[in-house]
């Protein structure tokens, strides 16, 4: 680093211009203003909850209560939230001034980690896609090292990584020579198929690729069709002499196989260039030892990494989230490198974002909001969500350091040298991924990504922060990293329901951020943490008020203001006020209307099903009724599934509970609704007054719900909602109707 900035003052480059700048949101103050007047709403709610409870008739008591607590619920959630909007904050990489200040041979090396778990779940040539694109950076390759973790210790994504090794001396040459973006090959190609087709050089070298590319994908296919990989490849790597018969995915050994070294002959492409060292790794796992899953393999990897490369910065990557922007490298390394404002920062985290995404995003994938607005505005404290994926951390921030410790010091020497061969590290390597090696050490709790939790990165991220590091949250206009949506029902209530059980673990835990974080980073962070920590608990008030209402309703019970009281207009304006800037907030992110109101329906349907299962396991953890486990999205989609997404239709295939409770809320508010109307046709003046509030509140629920009942009794695909379920719900919300008649 000295002999860096040495450099610089002897070329004049000035060591004062920023590597980025930073921006802060428009229009913060009209903002705060206009919350306020919706705080005020709120509170005027809860004054007149509490100011006439009383007066409610002890057989409807139970009603009013339980409408109560769920606004009380609302509006401090609400408060919460808006941490995330007070002070937003956007962050700017110059590329241009890395450039000038640092040459290539003194740019720091960086280690790609890439996970993945299943072979059948997460099929290898994604997998394998998404290390071409990492491979393929315009960085220096001698600075570049990927490595593949398969937590399912799969001789067939070991055999994919080997055809994709050797397909990289073809496809890097191919990027560098063109500069064609994205460099994830099958992306890459479905994108550009036409331009493959015509005479020039470029697309006469694109037909080449292609044929190569497609040979590579068909003998992956090929072998993970047949369960096996060829007898040929078996005998001419002695990579596979590590497995055996009686191997399997939770009981192997270690195996470390550098697969591809740019120091060695066999690490060149075609055009005689260094390629990045490609390492495979599969740590040891045993059926009577923990293994912690994700967190675990990251753990491994780390210690694996120093072993061979021990770069000073670690890029962590999904199997499903490909590389979209060959200089995002450079991008990052200008918040690190930057003299004034980079040496305290630990990682720099990018958003989620999707390449399937239909135009009005019908599963509410896209998180348009939370990407534009929410993360940006906990960076405005100066921290970010470690979100797992799309993630870049200095080394010694995962390894127990604080800041303090690790002023100026970037450059960090490989362990490996010379002197040892390929055999020898690979031997080396192995016994740092060993069940046994973590024993009696601070893995897991000082070091490394933390364990006994789902969500293991966002407690690790907290416990970062905690320990003095600043982080960055960067949004860019083209996209890093893209992934792969979930294009059915199931599997994104699947994915939200992981999600917030393990969220809701964090806030049970030690790691809670008003506790773990007390007195360690500002106020603003631990609320904007528990935005997203308290989506389970949130389940709780939602299905209140979606079964409460109705059952109201049905029944002739008041519980708003009438509509000529003036205590009606807090509950109006609270709620017009909040969704109207919902959409122009969902709006100005460039989406449409009909995608803000899919949105709704989306939340809605995960706070009654997704995030009240995430609920009910994490209090049966906390009362140690089941352990913590963790559930693998699949990534395989059928062509029927395609086009009912492509369509936008709501794929509604199989028969969870979480469907029976969907349908059971949407028949629910159904009846509600035809008995409120007809109370109100029948005793006008009072039913009108009374009810229209509950009547309106429970029509939107139903107009949400209105693809449940297509499902329900219009549809025959198999994305329909099965007639067993049907059944189930129509005699759950008759019974509740005729149930509280009697409570009542």
């Amino acid at each position: 680093m000295r002999s860096e900035r040495k450099r610089m003052r002897e070329e004049g480059v000035r060591e004062d211009v920023p590597l980025f700048e930073t921006k802060e949101g428009r229009f913060r103050g009209v903002y705060r203003v206009f919350a306020s007047t919706i705080f005020a709403a709120i509170c005027l709610i809860w004054f007149y909850r509490v100011m006439n409870m009383e007066r409610v008739g002890r057989g409807r008591r139970w009603a009013w209560m339980s409408v109560m607590v769920s606004e009380f619920a609302f509006g401090f959630y609400w408060i919460i939230t808006q941490s995330v909007r007070w002070r937003i904050l956007y962050q700017t990489p110059s590329k241009h001034n890395l450039s000038h200040r640092y040459k290539e041979e003194n740019l720091p090396a960086v280690d790609i980690f890439v996970c993945t778990a299943d072979p059948k779940l997460e099929p290898p040539c994604m997998v394998m896609n998404t290390v071409l694109s990492a491979m393929a950076y315009n960085y220096p390759a001698n600075k570049l090292n990927v490595y593949l973790s398969d937590d399912g210790g799969s001789q067939l994504t070991f055999y994919a990584l080997l055809k994709a090794s050797i397909f990289s001396k073809h496809w890097l040459p191919f990027c560098r020579r063109f500069n064609v973006e994205p460099r994830s090959p099958e992306v890459f190609f479905a994108h550009h198929a036409q331009s493959c087709s015509t005479t020039t050089e470029y697309h006469k070298a694109c037909l080449h690729i292609k044929k190569l590319y497609e040979e590579m994908k068909s003998d992956i296919e090929s072998a993970v069709g047949r369960g096996e990989v060829p007898e040929n490849v078996r005998n001419e790597h002695r990579g596979f002499s590590e497995w055996n018969p009686k191997t399997t995915k939770q009981d192997h050994p270690s195996i470390v196989q550098i697969i591809m070294d740019g120091r060695d002959i066999n690490g060149v492409d075609e055009d005689g260039y260094e390629l990045p060292t490609l390492v495979y790794v599969a740590r040891e796992k045993r059926p009577n030892h923990p293994h912690h899953f994700k967190a675990g393999a990251v753990n491994a990897l780390i210690r694996v990494s120093s072993e061979i490369s021990n770069a000073p910065f670690i890029l962590n990557l999904d199997c499903d989230m490909y590389s979209n922007n060959a200089d995002t490298i450079q991008e990052i390394l200008c918040f690190f490198l930057d003299e004034t404002k980079g040496q305290d920062i630990a990682y720099v985290q990018f958003p989620q974002s999707y390449n399937n995404i239909t135009k009005n995003d019908h599963y509410g994938n896209s998180y348009f909001v939370s990407s534009k607005f929410e993360l940006a505005g906990i960076c405005g404290y100066g921290a970010a969500l470690f979100c797992g994926t799309g993630c870049l951390h200095r080394r010694e921030s995962l390894s127990g350091s604080y800041p303090r410790d690790c002023r100026v010091k970037w450059e960090i020497k490989p362990r490996r040298n010379h002197n040892r061969t390929i055999d020898e590290v690979n031997e080396a390597s192995k016994a740092l991924a060993t069940c046994t090696y973590e024993e009696g050490t601070q893995w897991g709790k000082e070091m490394g990504l933390v364990y006994g939790i789902a969500v293991e990165d966002i407690a690790t991220g907290l416990v970062i922060s905690c320990r003095g590091w600043k982080s960055i949250y960067y949004n860019p206009e083209r996209k890093a990293f893209v992934g792969i949506a979930p294009t059915t029902l199931d599997v994104n209530c699947l994915q939200h329901m992981r999600w917030s059980e393990g969220l809701f673990q964090v806030f049970f835990s030690k790691y809670c951020p008003f506790i773990y974080g007390h007195g360690k980073i500002h106020l603003g962070v631990q609320m904007g943490y528990c935005n997203y920590l308290l989506w389970a608990p949130m389940s709780l008030p939602t299905l209140c008020y979606a079964i409460v209402l109705p059952i109201s309703l049905f029944h002739g019970i008041p519980l708003f203001p009438k509509l000529s009281s003036m205590w009606v207009l807090p509950f109006e304006y609270a709620f017009l006020a909040t969704y109207g800037y919902s959409l122009c907030e969902y709006l100005s992110c460039g989406s449409t209307t009909r995608g803000w109101w899919n949105l709704q329906r989306i939340k809605f349907i995960h706070r009654i099903t997704s995030y009240l299962f995430g609920f009910i396991d994490t209090m049966s953890k906390q009362i140690g009724l089941s352990q913590t486990k963790f559930v693998i999205t699949d990534k395989v989609v059928t062509d029927d599934v395609r086009k009912r997404y492509e369509e936008e239709i709501i794929d509604f295939g199989g028969s969870s509970i979480m469907l029976t409770i969907l349908a059971t809320v949407a028949m629910l508010n159904l009846f509600g609704v035809v008995g409120g109307m007809k109370r109100v046709l029948m005793e006008l003046e009072f039913g009108w007054s009374q009810l229209m509030v509950q009547i309106t509140l429970s029509l939107l629920v139903v107009m949400i719900n209105l693809p449940v009942y297509e499902a329900l009794f219009i549809r025959s695909d198999k994305g329909r909602i099965s007639s067993s379920i049907m059944l189930k719900s129509i005699i759950v919300a008759s019974l509740a109707c005729y149930l509280a008649s009697f409570i009542s």
